[in-house]
């Protein structure tokens, strides 16, 4: 299977570290695409980022989701997840969402811990959007000062862990999810030092990808989830354009 890794940052270091996270958990036969947003962010951390980066999100789909069996919204917020499962009919897979609902099956409760207290902000709210503020411990959340984004993780290792461990010791947490593509790869290095299990959401996100394209579940055609009914556009990029108004339908059943 090819599972599309859609990074919606336009930081191409945060694909790779991604990818180099997420590959050692692959099984055999999964082959892992990364694709960096062509504009937007360095990397999405408030709530007008977030809209930015869904809205580019379904352009990069809308060019690139024929090519893939799943794909994985590789920004810890999961922009544009939900708009973009009701577009297209592939799997589409939110890390933030994939890992808790990993960690809610490690434990009663979760906590989140990140690098920005304005990432906190915008995480709550995805929560809500789950609906597991039951589950949820809480977000623990510093502004920690870095030189580059890709090199948040090496320079404020240490930062996280005592984080991770506040969210166990002082909100009750049983699982501890490492929120923010970069992250990623950074749990097994911190393993030894949190004394409950850590979720690395990019590897969630890729076993939960490949367990949906093994149940090959058909698109949803009534519900939610359905396909919107097809309506024109102004200005769109052509791909997108062409999905909203159904012309790609159209063009496929005339083949």
């Amino acid at each position: 299977m090819r599972i599309l890794v859609l990074n919606p940052n336009t930081t191409e270091a945060v694909t790779q570290m991604l990818l180099a996270a997420a590959r050692p958990a692959v099984a055999d036969g999964t082959e892992l695409v990364g694709l960096t947003a062509p504009r937007g962010v360095p990397y999405i951390a408030s709530r007008a980022e977030a809209q930015l980066g869904g809205a580019i999100t379904l352009e990069m789909l809308a060019d690139h989701h024929r090519d893939y069996d799943a794909a994985i919204l590789a920004a810890f917020g999961d922009p544009g997840l939900l708009p973009a499962r009701e577009l297209f009919d592939l799997p589409v897979i939110g890390m933030a969402e994939a890992a808790m609902l990993t960690a809610c099956t490690l434990g009663q409760k979760f906590g989140i811990v990140t690098f920005t207290t304005t990432m906190a902000n915008w995480y709550l709210d995805t929560v809500d959007t789950y609906r597991l503020g039951a589950r949820c411990a809480g977000i623990r959340a510093r502004s920690l000062a870095f030189s580059a984004i890709e090199n948040v993780q090496t320079e404020k290792e240490q930062a996280i862990a005592e984080l991770a461990r506040e969210a166990v010791e002082l909100d009750g947490a049983d699982v501890v999810i490492l929120g923010g593509a970069p992250l990623a790869g950074l749990a097994p290095r911190l393993r030894a030092q949190v004394p409950v299990p850590l979720v690395d959401p990019i590897v969630a996100a890729v076993k939960m990808a490949e367990a949906l394209v093994t149940l090959a579940p058909r698109k949803a055609a009534a519900g939610t989830f359905s396909r919107p009914p097809a309506k024109a556009t102004s200005g769109l990029s052509p791909a997108l354009a062409a999905r909203i108004e159904h012309l790609d339908t159209l063009a496929t059943a005339a083949q």
